[in-house]
């Protein structure tokens, strides 16, 4: 990083590198320790259901098919956070890299930067979240920093659109 990048850039372009990091190390682990078992459990239970199903068992059935529903929940959650966490830390890589040209004060930009990695962190954390729990307030938390997010995305957009003048070339 230059000497003269400014703060504001400094922080977006080292904070979604981080966060980059974060989604590659969650990402292996995930697909070294988790993820076959939870497709070994999807499929296990959707074959089960068929087999209660065809066994006249349609108790066995409904509770196979519980458990495929929950497997699958989890599973749509764990592949959801990685892939949000590392498209919106290469988004936010590649924002940072023409973040000063922004129209807006550094001080606004330094604001936009923290707001944009608290949010792009935050919104797929609130969705692994919901694995955990079920109830109302991981959702309302996952609404809360993707809602953030889409107004720190649209002030950047504006920020863009009225971009400061560059210097005349005399």
């Amino acid at each position: 990083m230059s000497a003269g990048m400014s703060h504001s850039r400094r922080i977006l372009i080292i904070g979604s590198l981080a966060l980059l990091g974060l989604s590659m190390a969650y990402g292996l682990w995930y697909a070294l320790a988790v993820e076959h078992q939870r497709l070994d459990q999807i499929g296990g239970s959707l074959a089960g259901s068929f087999l209660q199903a065809a066994d006249r068992n349609l108790d066995g059935a409904q509770k196979k098919l519980q458990e495929y529903g929950d497997a699958r929940y989890r599973y749509t959650r764990e592949v959801d956070a990685h892939s949000h966490w590392t498209g919106l830390a290469l988004l936010l890589v590649l924002l940072g890299s023409a973040f000063d040209q922004l129209a807006f004060a550094e001080r606004m930009r330094i604001w936009l930067a923290w707001l944009l990695l608290i949010s792009a962190t935050g919104f797929p954390a609130c969705v692994l979240w919901q694995n955990l729990d079920h109830g109302t307030l991981p959702r309302i938390a996952s609404g809360m920093f993707a809602g953030v997010l889409v107004v720190a995305m649209s002030l950047v957009a504006g920020g863009f659109i009225r971009r400061k003048p560059q210097a005349a070339n005399v």
